[in-house]
């Protein structure tokens, strides 16, 4: 990549960061201060507690959504990942604590070979990512039906208090979710790969051209995603004693809007991980708020579209373009009622 698009693309991306963090930041503040004036039971002290560990899991999958949507994709196998990782850390070690390392270890292998797998179809034999992943998603799911027989198992002590235990007031889960943010922003923005990651997802073409290997990246990024997904199953298994084989359906859509409410372009560039990470609060909030109301599952599911929507529109609408349209059609309307109100000769 040239100089003059690296300089493009650092101007941009501060004025991404800039834009979507504080969109999110302000937006998340006022949803909890109209959720404590019309629903309060939605920030009472055990709501919060009950809420902040799936707002955990839902952050580190979001993260791992963004790096895939970095380089201009979108990972629909989140569903069957997340499923998978819960089932395998349950069915394996039957309520056996001593087995459970060795559960969790298949797990992150289970979602390497997936990662490796979208990687190959996507960035090298060039399938569309939406029908990859969808038939990846399908795999995963095949193989939950194979492990779990429907069937739920408990999941072992040591990981239900390793993840649902507090520690300095906030679940055990929230510091896995920060420590995975950690790690993702220090990849973005202190590692030569890291920018390169970046730089890639923002201009392909320049990026090839500058010799980057863009096929590596862009397959890596469906490794890179296939891990956090696991890492949020295996939490999943510790945050609910007993999980169904279709937990990760709850995952795939707020894991791309939260990426989008977030600020990250969908196509592609600069990432925005503690943007993504806030989101996932607000998206978490969002639900308790709409479930305080008595709003039917139907219901809450539309508002996580719109929520979606909104994020969209928010940072792909070129709203300066919108106001001068309006003003043009005011201005004229205007000038319509004045002719009209003139006499007539």
């Amino acid at each position: 990549m040239t100089d003059r698009s690296v300089a493009t693309l650092s101007k941009g991306s501060r004025f991404q960061v800039s834009k979507g963090l504080l969109t999110v930041l302000v937006s998340t503040a006022v949803l909890f201060a109209l959720s404590a004036a019309v629903a309060p039971t939605s920030v009472a002290p055990g709501t919060l507690s009950g809420m902040l560990p799936f707002a955990a899991i839902l952050a580190i999958v979001g993260l791992g959504q963004m790096l895939v949507i970095q380089q201009a994709g979108i990972d629909l196998s989140v569903a069957g990942a997340v499923s998978l990782a819960a089932v395998i850390v349950t069915v394996y070690p039957t309520g056996d604590n001593s087995k459970l390392v060795p559960a969790v270890l298949m797990a992150f292998g289970v979602s390497l070979a997936t990662g490796l797998l979208n990687g190959f179809l996507i960035g090298f034999i060039k399938l569309n990512p939406i029908i990859a992943t969808l038939g990846t998603n399908s795999l995963l799911y095949g193989l939950v039906m194979a492990i779990s027989q429907g069937i739920p198992r408990a999941t072992t002590s040591d990981l239900q208090s390793l993840v649902t235990s507090s520690t300095f007031g906030l679940p055990n889960s929230v510091y896995f979710a920060l420590a995975t943010l950690l790690v993702v922003i220090l990849f973005l923005r202190k590692t030569v790969a890291g920018r390169r990651f970046e730089s890639i997802g923002a201009s392909p073409a320049v990026a090839s051209i500058s010799g980057l290997r863009v096929r590596t990246h862009l397959g890596l990024a469906y490794v890179w995603g296939q891990l956090l997904y696991t890492l949020a199953g295996v939490l999943i298994a510790g945050v609910i004693s007993s999980p169904n084989g279709s937990m990760g359906d709850a995952y795939l859509l707020p894991s791309v809007a939260v990426v989008v409410l977030g600020g990250t372009s969908l196509l592609g560039g600069r990432g925005l991980p503690t943007a993504t990470v806030i989101a996932a609060v607000f998206l978490s909030q969002l639900d308790q708020f709409v479930l305080a109301l008595g709003v039917n599952f139907a219901v809450r599911t539309l508002v996580q579209a719109a929520a979606l929507a909104i994020g969209v529109a928010i940072y792909t609408v070129d709203w300066s373009r919108v106001r001068a349209v309006f003003t043009k059609l005011l201005s004229a309307t205007s000038r319509g009622q004045n002719q009209a109100s003139l006499p007539s000769a």
